[in-house]
């Protein structure tokens, strides 16, 4: 009897530590849709750090998990507050400087059109998804993320597990 009280405390232990865990430090997202393509895929299941922006705020790049009433929304920060963000020829300019994106295919680059030029304010931040050309983001729809929107950081995407790797 004692040895199924010892295994019962150990399993209540372990699902309170993932509970705590799933709650305060990482969660799992489905991305729906081909916005962020090639980067991610619809149906990939993505692990979030709920944690992260705790202690450090949001980096132009990250991968966010965007929390909205209807769904969530998983897209790049480009643009950061105070910044003026604008895409002229396919080109994506902040502050009046050219803004190389390494992540994109030269046809999501080519499939940008012309935007702004727009001032992000104090407290947001500008997303957009890598497929540029029909993407939902802060250019048509969504429009500017406060920091309190941001559910997290996507790490890695665990599924499916050929897809098994860093978002970054």
């Amino acid at each position: 009897m004692k040895e199924i009280w010892e295994w019962g405390k150990a399993i209540l232990l372990a699902l309170g530590l993932a509970i705590l865990l799933r709650t305060f430090v990482f969660s799992t997202s489905i991305v729906e849709g081909p916005s962020m393509f090639p980067t991610l895929e619809n149906g990939e299941w993505v692990i979030y750090n709920k944690a992260i922006y705790f202690f450090k705020d949001p980096e132009r790049g990250d991968i966010v998990i965007i929390r909205r009433p209807d769904k969530n929304y998983v897209k790049r920060v480009i643009g950061m507050p105070n910044e003026t963000v604008e895409i002229k020829d396919h080109v994506l300019y902040i502050n009046g400087k050219k803004h190389d994106q390494p992540y994109l295919t030269s046809e999501s680059i080519m499939g940008t059109d012309d935007y702004g030029p727009v001032t992000v304010p104090e407290d947001s931040y500008l997303v957009m998804g890598d497929n540029r050309s029909i993407s939902k983001d802060s250019r048509n729809g969504l429009g500017f993320i406060k920091e309190s929107e941001i559910e997290g950081r996507t790490e890695l995407v665990i599924f499916p597990f050929q897809e098994f790797e860093l978002t970054r």
